[in-house]
This record gives structure tokens, C-alpha cells and sequence, in this order.
């Protein structure tokens, strides 16, 4: 059955080539657009039933216009496309306000059955996705602390291991003796370790690699 939509994605191509698809399928593409911020000027003067909402652009949030959508044109039902490998997003994404959540990479097929049960007042999620939330959900995967990540690259191995020593409450002594360095060159790794992670001292470097997880990298 056609039903009235709008298709919006950060990818410009990604939505002109869903939009042209969905057309050869009968529905009415009343606009398409990019990026996802611009939904509400996409929607405006036109009454799409059905909004499909692109979100693979990496916005900090990127469900903030998903939730402006909801708010002031609460009559759209909203079916997000998104990765399958994110379990929290697909949570996300119906705690801002969607009706239906679907792989980005999916068949036409199953982009055209979520648009029908969404448009009929019903929730649309694919089996697959759901599965991965529920495995997420009894066996979730620890994910490594993002700024510790950042913070562990502008090391070198050496300079991994003396902040290690630094958090230990080591000093310059026992760093050199512990590594069979010269005192100086102890004193050098230190000085550029503290550099690197903008640290004015000792404790402030120890309490920034236990704050970000970073010791737990270094175990």
C-alpha cells in the first residue's frame, strides 16, 4: 500500500537512492534530504505519513532530530535506519521516539513491511536486530573507554610503562632502576609522559589513567 514519506540521511546518496527505490514501489516520496538535522525543514508544508530517518553520519547525538521531529510533528510515525552492530542505539532510538528500527543495509523488502507496520500503528524491528539487542543484553562485551583509547596512542610502549610505574607511586629512582635506565632517561619519559596527557604532575597523570580506564589497558 503507498503511504506518503519523507526520506532524510546524513549520506545525500544513501537517501536519493532509497527515495528512487521506494518510488519504483509505489510510495509517494513527498522530499528527500541531508543531513538528518535538516528533517524539520524537510517535513515542513508537506504531510508524510512516514519518516525514514538515516543515522550512520557519527553525530554526537544523533537522535536529537528525532526527537525535535516527535515533538513538533508528533503525527509522523519515524523508522530509523542504522547499524546492526549497536544494540544501545536501537534502545536509543525508540526511547527518542521511533516506531521502527531497521538495519541500514537492509533488502527494500524489509524497509517496505517496517514503513506498512509503522503506518498502521505498529512497531517495526527486524528479527536479526533484535536478537543482537538480547545477546548484548545476556552477554554483553565490555567496550574499551574511548578516551582512554585516545590517550594510550600518544604513548610509546616505554612510555606506557612508566606511567604504569607512576601510578604504582614510583619515582624517578625506582622507575630507572626497575627499567635499567639511567636516572635522566627516567626523568625524560616521565617529563613526556606527563606532556602527552597534559598532566602537570605525578598524581595528576596517575588520577587521569585511573579516571579514563587507562590503567585497566596498561593490566
Amino acid at each position: 500500500m503507498s503511504a506518503r514519506l519523507v526520506v532524510v540521511d546524513d549520506h545525500r546518496l544513501m537517501a536519493e537512492a532509497l527515495g528512487a527505490a521506494l518510488q519504483q514501489r509505489g510510495h509517494r516520496v513527498l522530499g528527500i534530504g541531508s543531513p538528518c538535522g535538516a528533517v524539520l525543514e524537510l517535513v515542513a508544508g508537506r504531510r508524510p505519513e512516514v519518516c525514514l530517518l538515516g543515522t550512520g553520519g557519527g553525530a554526537e547525538d544523533p537522535f536529537e532530530p528525532l526527537r525535535r521531529l516527535r515533538r513538533e510533528r508528533p503525527e509522523i510515525a519515524v523508522v530509523v535506519l542504522g547499524p546492526l552492530g549497536a544494540p544501545g542505539r536501537v534502545a536509543a532510538a525508540f526511547a527518542a521516539g521511533a516506531a521502527g528500527y531497521v538495519r541500514s543495509d537492509e533488502r527494500i523488502e524489509v524497509v517496505d513491511r517496517s514503513i506498512a507496520r509503522v503506518r498502521a500503528g505498529e512497531v517495526a524491528v527486524a528479527v536479526d536486530v533484535l536478537r543482537a539487542a538480547f545477546e548484548h543484553l545476556l552477554w554483553p562485551v565490555a567496550e574499551p573507554d574511548d578516551e582512554a583509547l585516545r590517550l594510550l596512542r600518544l604513548l610509546t610502549r616505554r612510555e606506557v610503562q612508566v606511567l604504569a610505574r607512576i601510578a604504582d607511586g614510583e619515582d624517578t629512582a625506582a622507575i630507572a632502576a626497575a627499567m635499567r635506565i639511567a636516572p635522566s632517561t627516567a626523568r625524560t619519559h616521565v617529563q613526556r609522559v606527563l606532556t602527552k596527557l597534559g598532566a602537570r604532575s605525578r598524581l595528576e597523570a596517575a588520577a587521569l589513567a585511573a579516571r579514563t580506564g587507562l590503567l585497566d589497558q596498561l593490566a
